[in-house]
């Protein structure tokens, strides 16, 4: 079984030689109950894993990756495994005083960094923020950096994924906006809900994938996986199925 990720904390990411996260641990347990235990983790830049999926260079896509009707177009989603809303992090001090993305939007003089396919982008579009303040970074690390450095003004990552990163990372000029306000699209406050992806035609495979999550979700153990990663019970997904997620309207 060959599984993608982008090395992303807390969802998939490589570490002391070993493959780990929240969705690679929730995918190990489920194909293992399938008995499937040879399991090869390939890394891939968060914007190349859907071309790599439809390319036939894994079988899935383990990373945490949010159901967007966009997305829905071009994989098979699994059922939910988490709901959590995004995080800001900025220069120490807040020197722009952003506590929101609409903020954001508010300082055209304000740059933020975010990793190249992530959904955070159409969110600071979808509320007003130019693509000339947005750095398209390859992953999180190099976003952090940036704004270590002072070379932009903030970076924008899920909540789990930004303090998991800023954890690890030495980054001496940096703090969280604890009052972040999430974004409001369309009236509607957004909520990230992350799945493992499949290619379309493995309807089956994703049949028992869903099963195998059910179950976990059933005994507590979803939770269980989750938590070390830094997710709490509020961020464990409702009962909403990813085919009904897909069919809601994308935000404009």
């Amino acid at each position: 079984m060959v599984i993608g990720f982008a090395n992303e904390k807390p969802y998939a990411y490589q570490e002391n030689g070993k493959v780990t996260g929240e969705a690679v641990e929730i995918a190990k347990k489920i194909f293992k109950k399938q008995g499937i235990t040879n399991i090869k983790p390939v890394l891939a830049d968060f914007g190349s894993l859907i071309p790599g999926l439809k390319a036939g260079r894994f079988d899935v896509i383990t990373a945490g990756m949010y159901i967007t009707p966009e997305r829905c177009k071009q994989v098979t989603f699994a059922n939910p495994e988490y709901n959590i809303g995004e995080g800001l992090a900025v220069q120490k001090g807040n020197p722009k005083n952003i506590h929101s993305y609409e903020d954001i939007a508010k300082k055209p003089d304000s740059t933020i960094a975010v990793m190249k396919g992530a959904i955070e982008e159409s969110y600071m579009k979808d509320v007003g923020v130019k693509k000339s303040q947005i750095t398209i970074v390859p992953d999180q690390p190099t976003a952090v950096s940036l704004l270590d450095s002072g070379r932009v003004d903030g970076v924008t990552m899920t909540g789990p994924s930004l303090l998991a990163i800023l954890k690890s990372a030495n980054a001496k000029n940096v703090s969280v906006v604890k009052d972040f306000k999430q974004p409001i699209i369309d009236g509607k406050e957004v909520r990230g809900i992350g799945a493992a992806a499949f290619r379309p035609e493995d309807k089956d495979f994703v049949k028992i994938y869903n099963k195998g999550l059910a179950e976990l979700k059933k005994s507590n153990e979803l939770y269980e996986t989750i938590h070390p990663f830094g997710f709490t019970k509020a961020d464990l997904p409702g009962d909403e199925k990813a085919t009904e997620i897909c069919k809601q309207p994308q935000p404009k």
